[in-house]
């Protein structure tokens, strides 16, 4: 079985690496530096495992059995043209933020919904560290194909889980992440930061109830404060994806977080005054960074 990677970055590569390591044929796609360091010298994981491993790597997605995407989610538009040219059964998005599925599901006939709390991030080109085992959630968005899937990261003991209703993670994870990410981005604060600075947990608090009112809509109980300050608590040192790109000036994934609970809360009859301000303040930062 041949499986891409449609996406090697840091969490592309660590999901590429435990799955070649389990002995699957697979494929990593990368672009610029990252394709080199990966072509010249293969891969590096440090972290939870120690390793260097040569890797197949191309620059454009190549015939393969199952696809895993895990490109920004600004990017998914380009990877659904690139994809559209190649022959593959099925593809699993393990993006962040609400909108790959349907995106997805528009161009393709199989779809799996993906929702992870592995820890991954880029040390350098061709260097990953795998900071953290989490648990990884799928489940069919369209088409029945969840299941190959899931029997795949069994097989390359990755903790997996095969649920009934993929939408429901997916904006759970949203949820989370629109409370951590933005003020620890803003502040530039480790995640632990938004919940013992008083003043940055008021505001997470507010973000937290526009997100569950929300989900409220949607059909879905979820208590977002509690479960976001319980994640910034367990991942205390870390810093989120939103502050690394930004360190590193690079686009975030604001619109895709954010932005998803400030549209839905208009076509719900409310707006989310605090996910629309984190909005346009992360978006502040990255004009002010071009």
């Amino acid at each position: 079985m041949r499986i891409l990677i449609m996406g090697a970055g840091a969490l592309g590569s660590l999901y590429g690496y435990l799955l070649l390591t389990a002995g699957f044929d697979v494929t990593f796609v990368a672009r610029g530096r990252q394709y080199m360091a990966l072509k010249e010298r293969g891969l590096k994981i440090s972290g939870l495992v120690e390793d260097e491993i040569r890797v197949d790597v191309a620059s454009k997605p190549v015939d393969s059995d199952l696809v895993f995407l895990t490109v920004k989610a600004y990017d998914t538009r380009n990877a659904i043209e690139d994809l559209r040219r190649i022959r593959f059964k099925s593809i699993c998005s393990l993006q962040n933020g609400v909108g790959n599925e349907e995106l997805l599901s528009l161009a393709f006939d199989s779809v799996v919904g993906g929702v992870t709390t592995y820890g991954a991030n880029l040390r350098d080109f061709g260097y990953v560290v795998y900071a953290g085992k989490g648990i990884t959630y799928v489940g069919d968005y369209k088409g029945e194909s969840a299941g190959e899937f899931y029997d795949l990261m069994k097989t390359a003991k990755i903790n997996v889980e095969k649920v009934g209703d993929i939408r429901r993670k997916i904006w759970e994870k949203a949820s989370i992440n629109a409370v951590i990410n933005p003020l620890t981005a803003l502040c530039r604060v480790e995640n632990g930061k938004i919940v013992s600075i008083p003043e940055i947990w008021y505001v997470a608090e507010r973000i937290a109830e526009e997100c569950e009112k929300v989900m409220n809509f949607l059909g879905y109980r979820y208590q977002v404060a509690r479960e976001a300050r319980a994640v910034a608590i367990k991942t205390a040192k870390n810093r989120s994806s939103m502050l690394q790109d930004i360190e590193k000036g690079r686009r975030t994934e604001i619109e895709f977080i954010n932005g998803a609970f400030v549209k839905k809360g208009l076509e719900f009859g409310f707006e989310a005054v605090y996910n629309k301000l984190m909005v346009k303040l992360i978006r502040g930062i990255e004009v002010g960074m071009a």
